[in-house]
């Protein structure tokens, strides 16, 4: 990618500064994480029964990653449009703003509304954040740049759902409250990212014209995907994504169907969050000594294994299943993009990264979609572990299979 032009930008800025927003986003969304599947399944059973409203949170959380996805086709438009800067602080303050009022919405409506507006903030937040940190990483490397992103971002994942649950205690069970936090770590983690003094002038506005921006895109696509080792960078990263959006939609489901406490997942889920502390402290380095497939490889099998293994165990046994498999997403976590990053020249990522980046949420349209089904067929929320073993086995097959 090309170095862009700037007004202006403080010298000790670092592909390293871009890294560290993720001790924000990371808390911010491990408290988005621990209540969102709790908070459209109350809104869901205003309408349907439980097991009902259960299934209808996956067709929804499929439908909101497909609106992702389209976001994410028409981010490489999007940024001719604006500059990167100008698009952070844009989705920083969307982000921050409308997690606020989702706290205090009260029609499903109005939630959902904001909840798409999210969607899209959300969506260009996550393309822009990696784009800085390629283009700030001279003399450091994208795979220490990204480790150090991922152990603030689970440092912040580690206190947001014990501190999430106690506000949902404090509030009478009111799953929506949290949000309100979130939306303030956002505002806070954009005065964060000023301080950076970055400063580009702003593009020209061009008329937009539907059909060109259509066909460019879908020649944008055909020419990512012929490129060398792009296709099995695409599908890797998928299952990776696949494997998550189903952790953590349907994990606070089935531990409050299992009758435990609201405190109890709070504290599943922040526990969970220190294999990926402490594997992301050296994991940088062990990926520029071994390699990616090694840590991608150990991280699909096992959560295979684990997967297999929480269709058939209950109570606190489960609760041990959830902790250890993230022992399988922190393996992945530093290395399932780097396929991407290693292989495509760094001039041109701008223009590819939103048509990669679509296989962060083309899993989320259809992983829930799976899980529902699976929910349909067979009566209960865990039989959901059936899709993301064999989703595990497969990614590890393309892994090893010889890219073209």
């Amino acid at each position: 990618m090309r170095r862009e032009k700037y007004l202006s930008i403080n010298d000790n800025v670092t592909g390293y500064s871009f890294a560290n927003l993720g001790l924000f986003t990371g808390f911010a969304g491990g408290i988005v994480n621990a209540v969102y599947s709790l908070c459209l399944l109350g809104i869901f059973k205003l309408f349907f029964n439980e097991e009902m409203a259960s299934a209808a949170v996956g067709v929804y959380a499929s439908v909101y990653a497909l609106f992702a996805v389209i976001v994410g086709i028409f981010s490489a438009e999007i940024l001719h449009w604006f500059t990167k800067t100008r698009l952070l602080y844009i989705t920083m303050a969307a982000l921050g703003a409308c997690y606020c009022m989702m706290s205090f919405s009260v029609k499903p409506s109005t939630f959902i509304i904001l909840d798409y507006v999210v969607c899209f903030a959300s969506t260009m937040f996550g393309i822009l954040l990696p784009l800085f940190m390629s283009e700030f990483s001279n003399g450091i490397g994208m795979a220490k740049i990204n480790a150090r992103r991922l152990l603030w971002e689970n440092v912040g994942a580690f206190v947001a759902p014990v501190f999430a649950m106690s506000v949902v205690g404090f509030f009478n069970n009111n799953y929506r409250m949290p949000l309100l936090a979130a939306g303030m770590i956002y505002f806070f983690g954009l005065l964060f990212f000023k301080h950076f003094g970055i400063v580009q002038q702003d593009k020209p506005l061009k008329p937009v014209k539907l059909q060109k921006t259509i066909r460019a895109l879908r020649i944008n696509a055909k020419s990512f995907f012929r490129k060398k080792g792009m296709l099995r960078a695409y599908i890797v990263n998928f299952g990776f994504y696949a494997l998550r959006a189903m952790r953590l939609l349907y994990v606070p489901i089935v531990v409050i169907e299992n009758g435990f406490s609201n405190e109890t997942l709070g504290i599943i889920l922040s526990i969970g969050i220190i294999p990926y502390i402490v594997i992301d402290l050296f994991m940088g380095k062990l990926i520029q000594k071994h390699g990616v497939k090694i840590w991608m490889t150990s991280g699909f099998v096992s959560f295979a294994i684990f997967s297999i293994i929480a269709m058939f165990v209950s109570g606190n046994a489960l609760l041990a299943i959830f902790v250890l498999w993230q022992i399988s997403g922190a393996l992945m976590e530093s290395s399932h993009d780097l396929l991407f990053f290693n292989n495509m020249p760094r001039w041109e990522q701008s223009r590819y990264y939103g048509v990669f980046r679509t296989s962060v949420n083309v899993p989320s349209v259809i992983a829930p979609i799976l899980g529902t089904i699976c929910i349909a067929v067979f009566g209960t929320t865990s039989a959901v572990w059936i899709i993301t073993a064999i989703m595990a086995v497969l990614s590890t097959i393309v892994l090893w299979t010889k890219s073209k």
